[in-house]
């Protein structure tokens, strides 16, 4: 997973693919060993799985081949010294298996005949029975790692679920003291409205108190001049 994240932009696909043939390489490499160090039924069971092998290799060459066309002009030179590589060492492997496949004296062990058609028929039916059991333990392996993967999306999964808690948690805690603060303003706009309700009832009972004065003061004049 994280050779994908840290994929160059455009080359997640064909990235994608590449790991996957690595590890395919890896089980072929392992099996055309086993080939080499062994003699008849071992022998033909390494050889039927090397070739199961080679046929998933092959699949993902196919795919790596389609997905250069996507990669970014930028990195097209680099990806196709890869895919050469990749392409080099899978003929490698190939002449390889067929060079152990035809020593027919191996293959067959004590029981070896020099009528092909014979040995042909024998290597034909094991070599049926042997991609069942091949193909039975591939579709585990798959299994498995289909499980591995679903425990890490479900662990990813609970990390955003606490994650969203947390969040979920600071917003309402955010809001209580938003509602906090609004309860302080409404009270500092009543406030604030009573004192401007003081200062014009202050204002009306100055001016009436002058307004008295006056009429006074011109009321003691008239009465002098009278």
């Amino acid at each position: 997973m994280s050779n994908l994240i840290d994929a160059e932009a455009g080359t997640e696909r064909f990235g994608g693919y590449e790991a996957e043939l690595k590890l395919v390489q890896a089980d072929l490499s392992q099996q055309i060993e086993q080939i080499k160090e062994t003699t008849g039924e071992p022998r033909k069971a390494a050889i039927s799985r090397a070739e199961r092998a080679l046929e998933e290799a092959d699949e993902l060459i196919g795919q790596m081949r389609l997905e250069k066309s996507n990669i970014p002009v930028n990195l097209k030179s680099k990806y196709n010294a890869k895919f050469r590589n990749f392409e080099s060492d899978l003929d490698s492997a190939k002449r390889k298996l067929q060079q152990y496949t035809n020593d027919k004296a191996k293959l067959f062990g004590a029981r070896y005949t020099d009528d092909p058609e014979q040995g042909d028929a024998q290597l034909e039916q094991r070599q049926q029975l042997l991609s069942g059991t091949d193909r039975l333990n591939r579709s585990s392996n798959r299994l498995r790692e289909s499980q591995r993967i679903a425990l890490e999306t479900e662990q990813i999964g609970a990390g955003t679920l606490s994650d969203l808690h947390r969040q979920r948690e600071t917003i309402e805690h955010t809001r209580v003291t938003l509602l906090d603060s609004e309860g302080y303003t409404d009270r500092s706009i009543k406030t604030l409205r009573g004192m401007a309700r003081r200062m014009a009832t202050n204002r009306i009972i100055t001016i009436a108190i002058i307004t008295v004065l006056v009429l006074l003061i011109i009321a003691v004049i008239w009465s002098k001049f009278r």
